[in-house]
């Protein structure tokens, strides 16, 4: 407690406080957004949008969409929100402005992998297998490639091998290209979707919860 450490110490403890409010405000962002962050402009907004998309139990596509139209309308460049907003007109079942907006993405950000695989299945909800495929393929081949030492800045990765599985199961089925069934390969991409974003959010509640240790830690000396 302050009342029993030195002055410096509870100092410190009391601006940590504020400094862990900020930061694990912005890292669990994805599953649980506070209201301070609504009305702070385009990250706040992008971090709306975000939320909705990947959080683990269905969001508010609508929503999701007006926050990532405006996001995009402001800066189309910012961050991964073109990729989001296909992955929401992919949701709602709005497939060509999904396979619109998803090729503007990859004119952004070629490498993003998550737009590949996104625009793969919205090209085979279009009935355009062979270019379907093609994405697909290309999108799995960058996400290993960006997978294998972390992922996103997270060192710890998958260390429970659910995403690898999904990933394995995926290739399998976009291999067999034609000779699959469109659905199969459809529900194997969405499946691995899901899966990564799910650890993403695990992990951003782990890091939340270690910088509050650390933080305790220090103001505990």
């Amino acid at each position: 407690m302050c009342s029993k450490s030195p002055k410096g110490n509870c100092a410190w403890h009391v601006v940590a406080e504020y400094i862990l409010c900020g930061i694990c405000g912005l890292l669990i962002a994805g599953c649980s957004r506070p209201e301070f962050l609504t009305g702070m402009g385009t990250g706040g907004t992008y971090l709306q949008g975000k939320e909705e998309i990947t959080r683990r139990r269905g969001g508010d596509v609508d929503k999701a969409i007006v926050s990532l139209e405006k996001v995009v309308m402001q800066d189309p460049t910012y961050k991964d929100s073109l990729t989001l907003l296909g992955r929401a007109y992919y949701k709602k079942g709005r497939f060509p402005d999904a396979h619109q907006v998803l090729q503007r993405a990859l004119a952004v950000s070629p490498s993003d992998e998550i737009a590949w695989l996104t625009l793969g299945i919205t090209q085979l909800r279009l009935n355009d297998d062979d270019k379907g495929i093609k994405s697909l393929q290309g999108g799995l081949t960058l996400f290993n490639r960006s997978s294998v030492s972390g992922y996103r800045g997270f060192r710890y990765w998958d260390r429970a091998g659910n995403v690898k599985a999904a990933t394995r199961r995926a290739i399998f089925v976009v291999s067999k290209g034609s000779d699959a069934k469109r659905e199969d390969t459809i529900r194997s991409i969405e499946s691995l979707l899901g899966l990564i974003d799910e650890e993403e959010w695990y992990l951003q509640m782990e890091s939340a919860q270690d910088i509050r240790r650390e933080i305790d830690g220090v103001g505990g000396n």
